[in-house]
């Protein structure tokens, strides 16, 4: 089914509006007209009436009978063709002036009663005359030829305007129709009328660059986990190649296979905080919520990490200033603490400290490590974000740079921010903070 444009139906619709505006002022203007014309007749039949009557008191004290007739019939040829005059008696006078006929219908008529001695008379005057007639329905021709073609020629000039109006829409629709993936970064005229279609230029702008700081985002988010990716699988087919091409020991394919198992759990890890973004990014995550204190998961993860820890001489404690308990997923916070709480002792110097400090509305995680410098520390919750390889506490760079990225993913989830705070040599604090302060 074929739609009209809307330059047509804005035209067909302005055209319309237009014809029956018109249509009701030329009724209204050819009523009032013919209203103004029977009052104004009105007015000279009542004064033609009353003349009649004082001329007629006055020819009939001095004239009678033919006389008298001719005298009044000599008036009201005064009064014109087309008045016609009725005056009759009680006592038999009858009088009458011009003639009615089929064709020269009465236009209008009133009729007077007076008394002259004993004698009562009625009169009636009107007219046959078809000038105001004629005038109305030259005035009806007029309007029913002018109208249609006033409309007419208001069609055509709102079809130009119409087309000048939205000459801004084609051109946006041009050039939206040059817009592809490939040259996101283009952006559509905007006119500069401060109308609406400014607006929906400015709107249709404001999209294509949320569209494409999403598709660049994607692109490296896709590229910088093929390339981690890629690392581990290098590691796994170069190991199994080597085990695979002479004959060893079995000790040597025990640790080739223990290679081969780490670096497939560190896949495993990366491609579960990899899906759980995705899932995140697209609002597929379900968590259910529940209140949680978090005290026992700080010590809950302090104990899994504690050893690992200890081995390194690192301590790691629990402060608790106030009881927080918040609305959230237990496995995800737990998670999230994980995250922290690894990456502190990670970059933390061998007999160093790291702590967990819980407040009233937050959960700080504070370590007395390398610190983090001032270029990295605004791209840390970046997805794949790692700082130089060199700022590890062993050098090993370890970690894929998913971890902050997935923390911060867990508190947003959770209506709460992440923030760090870092000074170089000195050590780094990351705290997470809810804005109503729990439950």
């Amino acid at each position: 089914m074929r739609t009209r444009s809307i330059r047509f139906q804005l035209t067909v619709w302005y055209a319309l509006a237009l014809a029956v505006a018109l249509a009701l002022f030329g009724s209204l203007v050819w009523l009032s007209m013919r209203q103004r014309l029977l009052s104004e007749l009105d007015e000279q039949l009542q004064g033609g009436a009353l003349r009649f009557e004082a001329y007629f008191r006055q020819e009939a004290t001095e004239e009678s009978g033919p006389d008298l007739i001719v005298e009044m019939e000599e008036f009201c040829q005064g009064l014109g063709p087309a008045w016609f005059v009725q005056l009759h008696g009680d006592h038999g006078f009858d009088f009458r002036y011009g003639q009615r006929t089929a064709g020269r219908p009465v236009l209008r008529r009133i009729e007077h009663r007076f008394s002259m001695g004993p004698e009562k008379f009625r009169l009636e005057v009107g007219s046959f005359s078809n000038e105001i007639q004629h005038t109305l329905d030259l005035l009806g021709v007029l309007l029913l030829g002018l109208i249609p073609l006033v409309t007419l020629l208001a069609g055509l000039g709102g079809a130009w305007l119409s087309r000048r109006a939205l000459r801004p829409v084609d051109e946006i629709t041009t050039a939206a129709q040059t817009i592809g993936i490939e040259n996101l970064s283009r952006r559509l005229p905007v006119p500069p009328t401060g109308d609406e279609i400014q607006r929906l230029a400015e709107t249709w702008n404001g999209m294509l660059s949320r569209l494409e700081s999403a598709v660049g985002t994607l692109s490296q988010f896709a590229a910088d986990a093929s390339h981690e990716l890629r690392t581990p699988l290098a590691v796994i087919r170069t190991t199994a190649e080597l085990a695979l091409r002479r004959a060893r020991e079995p000790e040597s394919y025990r640790e080739s296979l223990l290679e081969v198992v780490v670096e497939a759990e560190r896949m495993t890890w990366m491609v579960e905080d990899l899906l759980f973004l995705a899932r995140n990014d697209s609002k597929a995550v379900s968590m259910p919520m529940e209140p949680v204190p978090m005290e026992l998961v700080a010590r809950d993860v302090v104990a899994e990490l504690r050893d690992l820890a200890n081995a390194r001489g690192i301590d790691v404690s629990v402060s608790v200033g106030q009881p927080l308990v918040v609305m959230g997923n237990r496995p995800a916070l737990r998670r999230l603490l994980l995250v922290l709480l690894d990456n502190a002792q990670k970059y933390s110097h061998p007999e160093g400290k790291v702590l967990v400090r819980l407040g009233k509305d937050s959960v700080s995680v504070e370590d007395s490590g390398i610190g983090i410098s001032e270029e990295d520390l605004p791209h840390i919750f970046r997805r794949f974000y790692r700082a130089d390889k060199s700022r590890s506490n062993d050098g090993s760079g370890s970690g894929y740079g998913l971890g902050l990225s997935l923390a911060e993913t867990i508190a947003r989830m959770h209506g709460a921010k992440i923030s760090a705070t870092s000074v170089c040599g000195v050590g780094s604090v990351f705290t997470v903070r809810w804005g109503a302060g729990g439950t």
